[in-house]
């Protein structure tokens, strides 16, 4: 009896762990079908636009490491609490916002709450699951709800959009992080690494951000002034520069907060090159497509949501089916066989046209 209320608070934790997950990887593509009544309420410019969603995508992405060792200083369960708050409040603050200005600050914010509860999450999962099948299936949940939360995001958004306003795609994450956290002490235990320093490295965290986020508004100020412009190449000098003070940060600190070493490991190396090119495929597909959808076929925010269902459930299906499929054949075979159904897709999205037809023009890509 007792080995069964165990296991079933393990599937209940697990159930908690993938509805954060889910939610921090929604709220990235969950915006893309209300930019267009974003940017006509809170007047935003077409570059600016891109904003919106870059700027939770690199505070999260930009403070993933740090809020790694946050977790394993602090404690992962009491992270993933503070994390939630973070990004509830964020979210609330940011279907306040009144200007261009305020919103770009406040989906900054919602991307460090992500940055901070995410990987506090992963680490409650690992260490929630002993290794072999039953990890293979909880991470293979934890990936459909990672993967299919963009899909999912730009459905739900175009039915928000829709029925009640723009500012609701960030208000639904308050009342879900508010249970969230409310169930965690009930279902997650505190846990933190053993470590011999207490180190935070908060310049290099600071430095590797604010180096990504220049480098995008680089690439944005390029496309308007151009490329050779002697602001641009300022900027680009700049990020350039953050960069590089990172990696020096990071080859002095007695605790680095990312060991530069482990880029000798190649598995790791391929691996996060193949993440960071799929993610920088899908996340700007979901924003062009976006528009594609409304701007040029005319669909409306629920009619784009429902477009991306084909992809959202594919995404699902084969998450479920790819860990059954890894053990059999291996990673490097599936992820091969991965990567090249992307190339083909993205290959087929390449020639849309002016006058595209969904089911001929857009869903075999998405599936």
């Amino acid at each position: 009896m007792n080995i069964g209320t165990q296991t079933d608070r393990r599937w209940s934790a697990l159930a908690l762990i993938v509805t954060a997950q889910f939610m921090v990887i929604l709220d990235i593509a969950i915006v893309n079908v209300a930019l267009p009544s974003i940017k006509t309420d809170l007047d935003f410019s077409q570059t600016n636009l891109q904003w919106v969603v870059s700027a939770y995508a690199i505070m999260f992405g930009g403070a993933l490491l740090l809020g790694g060792r946050l977790a394993d200083l602090l404690g992962r369960r009491r992270l993933f609490v503070a994390g939630l708050a973070l990004f509830a409040a964020a979210s609330l603050l940011c279907g306040l916002a009144w200007s261009e200005a305020s919103l770009i600050l406040f989906r900054a914010l919602q991307g460090l709450g992500g940055a901070l509860l995410a990987p506090a999450a992963l680490s409650l999962l690992v260490t929630r699951f002993e290794e072999g099948r039953e990890r293979n299936l909880a991470l293979g949940i934890y990936g459909a709800a990672s993967g299919s939360g963009a899909a999912v995001g730009v459905l739900l958004g175009g039915i928000l959009t829709s029925y009640l306003s723009w500012s609701w795609v960030f208000f639904i994450n308050v009342p879900v992080g508010l249970a969230a956290i409310a169930l965690t002490p009930l279902l997650l235990p505190e846990g933190r690494a053993s470590l011999a320093h207490r180190h935070f490295d908060v310049p290099g965290a600071a430095s590797i951000t604010a180096g990504l986020m220049l480098l995008v508004y680089a690439t944005t100020r390029a496309t308007s002034d151009g490329w050779g412009a002697p602001t641009t190449v300022a900027l680009f000098a700049g990020a350039l520069a953050l960069v590089l003070t990172f990696v020096l940060i990071e080859l002095r600190s007695p605790s680095p907060l990312l060991p530069l070493r482990i880029f000798r490991l190649r598995t790791l190396v391929g691996a996060n090159a193949a993440m960071a090119i799929v993610g920088g495929v899908a996340f700007s597909e979901f924003f062009l497509l976006t528009l594609y959808l409304q701007d040029v076929l005319h669909y409306s925010a629920v009619e784009t949501g429902v477009a991306f269902s084909g992809f959202a459930l594919s995404v699902v299906v084969s998450s479920n089916i790819a860990q059954a499929v890894v053990s059999r054949v291996g990673v490097r075979p599936t992820l091969t066989a991965g990567l090249l159904m992307s190339a083909a897709s993205v290959a087929w999205l390449t020639r849309l046209p002016v006058d595209g037809r969904y089911f001929w023009d857009l869903f075999p890509a998405f599936v």
